[in-house]
């Protein structure tokens, strides 16, 4: 049913965003690495002042298994007040959530029941198939004409061992399918001319400018069973930004990172509207396992893209490691998340290996200033939660998700099934955190820590906050 006014939760600016009331309920995903459990969508009490808060309190099973749940989003945002396709009428209501290795797409009702949220629709992966071309829908953004859902493999990607015509696995190309964000019927195929693009990840957009900015990761193939040695050291993954415009649905130019820096994932553009740059995360160099974060900005009429951030890797003992990484001797940062808050003054980066998340300040894009980091998990470190000294945590920070204040910063510890088991091989666990952020600290609040049974043997993946979140709204007016 339509609404007479826009939903309260859509915001015209960045600044009206950072001034709304703060969540009080947090979705996150939680899957079964055994696939012999339903994933289910996690109801978080984030709110301080409640009884509850810091406990799970609602749970919603899927009525599949294997699917592996991965990012999800809302059906409509901000976006829908833009004006030259405004949707105003639409609410933010539903949660859009992929089954990674199953691909199927769920549709779950938060309204009525915000701690019981409902499934309403299933589209089964034939239809994604059949519809758009594509499979592993990876990613979901709200755009104002409907969702926008990347996938990393072609209609008939199987997860089989690449083919002999393909280095990168004949299960692309991977791109992005649209769906009707009122009826969520897939509409089909979003690219008119994918040009040289064949890998994909995620997808966002300078909004305003009709610009859209697709990453790089892997076809299902290169990343269904863990990290393929012989494809990462041969420089196989993807590293590239590619760069499209929004309105015509075709590339325009694409951007070599260098094929050292291997899987080009989170892309986080400016909030501001009138700002054409944004942040890329690269999870590893294979000439020396550091991370790095990249800055893409226009360079005269064209796009250009500057390490702005580079992460080492952490001398370690070979029998402390996985055995992945023992020829190495050390642990990679693995950067596998950032984010970036709504005002675009901190970047938050996740460096998974290390168990470290850190803080920069972003107000200069182009010099950013570390300014925070905590630890916890770690391959090595297993360093505990403040609230929990004596319980040594694997896995470390991975999806960070912020508050549209800024002010709160959650982040939960499972990567991929498969990859979790690389890294971790004695088991990744289950937990969460909450970091309190303001430009007097960044630290642990040490009442929030659901772990262990609280997520009920399923591993926590994306967290999407009640109202929106720094990763899931786009504004067009500054």
């Amino acid at each position: 049913m339509a609404l007479w006014k826009p939903d309260p939760t859509f915001y015209a600016s960045p600044r009206d965003a950072v001034g709304a009331p703060p969540e009080k309920l947090a979705y996150v995903a939680a899957f079964d690495r055994a696939a012999e459990k339903p994933d289910a969508i996690a109801v978080l009490d984030v709110d301080p002042q409640s009884a509850a808060y810091g406990d799970v309190v609602g749970w919603t099973e899927l009525p599949h298994t294997g699917d592996e749940l991965h990012h999800f989003g809302w059906n409509a945002c901000s976006s829908a007040l833009c004006p030259y396709a405004p949707h105003p009428h639409v609410e933010r209501r539903y949660l859009i959530v992929p089954g990674l290795r199953s691909s199927r797409i769920y549709v779950i009702d938060t309204k009525d029941k915000p701690t019981a949220p409902e499934i309403i629709k299933v589209i089964e992966p034939e239809e994604l198939a059949e519809r758009a071309g594509y499979s592993r829908p990876h990613t979901v953004h709200c755009g104002p004409e409907g969702l926008y859902v990347t996938a990393l493999g072609g209609a008939n990607g199987h997860g089989g061992a690449p083919g002999p015509d393909d280095e990168a696995g004949h299960d692309g190309p991977g791109g992005i399918a649209m769906l009707d964000h009122t009826s969520f019927e897939v509409l089909g195929r979003w690219e008119v001319d994918r040009g040289p693009q064949h890998l994909a990840y995620d997808a966002w957009w300078h909004i305003a400018h009709d610009v859209l900015v697709t990453s790089e990761w892997g076809t299902p193939s290169m990343v269904e069973n863990g990290v393929v040695g012989e494809l990462l050291l041969g420089r196989k993954y993807g590293h590239k930004l590619h760069f499209w415009d929004l309105r015509k649905r075709r590339h325009v130019q694409e951007v070599d990172l260098g094929d050292e820096h291997q899987m080009v994932l989170e892309l986080r553009p400016a909030h501001d509207p009138t700002r054409q740059y944004g942040f890329a995360g690269v999870v590893v160099s294979v000439e020396d396992l550091s991370a790095s974060v990249w800055l893409w900005h226009r360079d005269g009429g064209a796009w250009a893209a500057t390490k702005v951030i580079t992460i080492p890797a952490e001398p370690a003992d070979a029998a402390a490691l996985p055995p992945v990484l023992q020829p190495f001797g050390a642990v990679p940062p693995l950067v596998t998340d950032i984010d970036l808050s709504v005002d675009d003054t901190w970047l938050y980066v996740s460096c998974w290996g290390t168990g470290e998340l850190k803080r920069y300040d972003v107000s200069d894009p182009f010099k950013p200033v570390e300014a925070g980091s905590v630890r916890i998990g770690g391959i090595v470190g297993r360093t505990p939660h403040p609230a929990a000294p004596d319980l040594p945590l694997a896995g470390g920070p991975q999806m960070v998700e912020v508050s549209r204040d800024g002010r709160r910063v959650y982040v939960t510890n499972s990567l991929y099934g498969a990859w979790d088991d690389q890294f971790y091989p004695d088991g990744v666990g289950a937990w969460m955190a909450k970091l309190d952020s303001s430009a007097d600290g960044f630290g642990f609040d040490e009442r929030f820590f659901p772990h262990g049974a609280a997520f009920r043997g399923l591993r926590p993946h994306q967290t999407r906050l009640q109202g929106g979140d720094a990763s899931s709204d786009s504004y067009c007016y500054p």
